[in-house]
């Protein structure tokens, strides 16, 4: 038992580390709007959560989000909170429909809701708190939802499902060369009739 959560824990650091390091790669990436930036590491935070489940998604999360912010984030506390709650509405509900039965279909499914339900989060919020942290008023964010807030969740939101059905199986073999993953948990070899793998 030790040394199965000796190994989530290492999982979860080595996932934040990737985490923090993806999102300086976004950096790179011009901004939207002045100030939305895309952020490649939602795609590790929910290959994390579709490993061991939504609340070590949750937990990368908060430990890569907090890192950015004391190290290199320019938005300040703002900026933490919008980060974890994109991140994380994305990635724990994506996982959490995994969770319940670990095949392609269900993956896709919680991909699926999980950019529909960062989006809707991300609106929610930006209505509630961009006006403060662009000192415009609330009106003005309003009319930006259908040309800048919502095509730009929706499409960061795509690239990275797209992206976490393509690296899945990669890095989870990676990983279990390395021991860090168990065989069991992480079985990506099952079978349907038709002998294809149904899980990713």
């Amino acid at each position: 038992m030790k040394s199965n959560g000796a190994k989530k824990i290492a999982v979860v650091g080595m996932f934040s580390a990737l985490s923090v390091v993806l999102s300086l790669i976004g950096k790179i990436i011009p901004s939207v709007a002045g100030f939305l930036d895309y952020d490649p590491k939602d795609v590790v935070v929910v290959i994390c959560g579709f490993m061991l489940g939504p609340l070590y998604a949750l937990a990368v999360s908060l430990v890569s989000s907090f890192i950015e912010f004391i190290s290199f984030s320019t938005s300040g506390i703002i900026g933490f909170l919008m980060n974890v709650l994109s991140t994380a509405s994305f990635a724990c509900i994506a996982s959490l429909i995994y969770k319940r039965k670990r095949s392609f279909k269900t993956a896709i499914a919680g991909l699926i809701a999980g950019v529909f339900l960062m989006t809707l989060s991300m609106v929610l919020w930006n209505i509630i708190v961009t006006p403060h942290y662009m000192h415009v008023p609330r009106e003005t964010v309003i009319g930006m939802l259908p040309t800048v807030f919502i095509p730009f969740n929706l499409g960061k939101g795509a690239v990275n499902a797209v992206l976490t059905v393509v690296l899945y199986k990669p890095l989870v073999k990676a990983l279990r060369r390395i021991h860090l993953v168990d065989e069991r948990k992480s079985d990506d070899k099952k079978k349907g009739k038709d002998g294809k793998n149904t899980r990713i």
